[in-house]
């Protein structure tokens, strides 16, 4: 398999072509590289303040352990098992609500952007639960639903509905115009000219809410696993706070961070893999 900094020939390409393409591919391989460094050099940086802050006495260490006791403590969680115990809490949880608010978001939006009535009736009573924020209603969730798992999901479902919504009414109403009348010009159905332009069109826009709301699935599930709950990454960080289990109260917050992280660019690469006709 030849690297990515082999020449590479184009059929049909001159030779003077062949080298321009070259050393353009060249160039973007580069910038790439460079990019991915500086962004490790930050992680670095922040790294090692970490360690020696509470090293130089900046402060207090027992409150801010360095970063190599953090991870001694995520280590141990991890050999123990009580690190995957916790995590696949949360995951299953925010995964669930998280699939449910896409699962009914996405058809409210584009029914709500692409028929007038459906708009006019559920404009309304959406804006008042879109300016009640999600975690001033969980403990009228856990009051009706209990502390066990359907609260702590349907909590989730309402955090991640509103921007997806949002996002998707946004995308199908603002559409280019001359995509709809190039549509039209072609003789496609109001239904063809849905799915092959308009929702295509959308889905960037759509895309943006989905990954708001894939960190909002994480923020509040946390929030929600410090009440009542027996497992998660949010129980265990309020466990090991209450325990002044210092070290591995941090490597659990370490642990949602990465959590957050990872949702956050598999989303992006999820997006790309959707929007392949969009220049790069």
């Amino acid at each position: 398999m030849p690297s990515l900094l082999e020449e590479r020939t184009e059929p049909g390409l001159n030779p003077r072509q062949q080298a321009s393409a070259r050393a353009t591919h060249v160039s973007s391989y580069v910038t790439r590289l460079g990019r991915v460094g500086r962004g490790l050099l930050g992680v670095v940086i922040l790294a090692l303040v970490w360690e020696f802050v509470p090293r130089l006495g900046l402060v207090n260490s027992y409150f801010l352990p360095p970063l190599h006791t953090v991870l001694a403590a995520w280590w141990d969680l991890a050999k123990s098992g009580e690190l995957e115990r916790n995590l696949r809490a949360s995951v299953l949880r925010s995964g669930i609500g998280f699939a449910i608010a896409i699962a009914t978001a996405i058809p409210t939006g584009v029914a709500i952007a692409w028929y007038r009535p459906v708009r006019e009736v559920l404009t309304p009573p959406l804006e008042v639960f879109r300016n009640t924020a999600a975690l001033a209603l969980l403990p009228v969730f856990t009051l009706i639903l209990g502390i066990g798992e359907s609260s702590k999901i349907a909590i989730i479902i309402y955090a991640c509905f509103f921007p997806i919504l949002l996002s998707t009414i946004t995308g199908v109403a603002t559409v280019d115009p001359q995509l709809l009348r190039s549509a039209k010009v072609l003789g496609l159905s109001p239904s063809a000219t849905f799915r092959k332009v308009v929702f295509p069109a959308a889905v960037p826009t759509i895309f943006t809410g989905i990954r708001i709301s894939g960190a909002a699935a994480i923020l509040v599930l946390i929030a929600a696993e410090l009440v009542g709950a027996t497992a998660g990454l949010g129980f265990l960080i309020n466990y090991t706070e209450q325990n002044f289990l210092i070290p591995q109260m941090y490597a659990a917050i370490l642990t949602t961070t990465l959590l957050g992280l990872a949702v956050s660019y598999g989303l992006v690469l999820l997006e790309r893999r959707f929007s392949r006709w969009r220049p790069v």
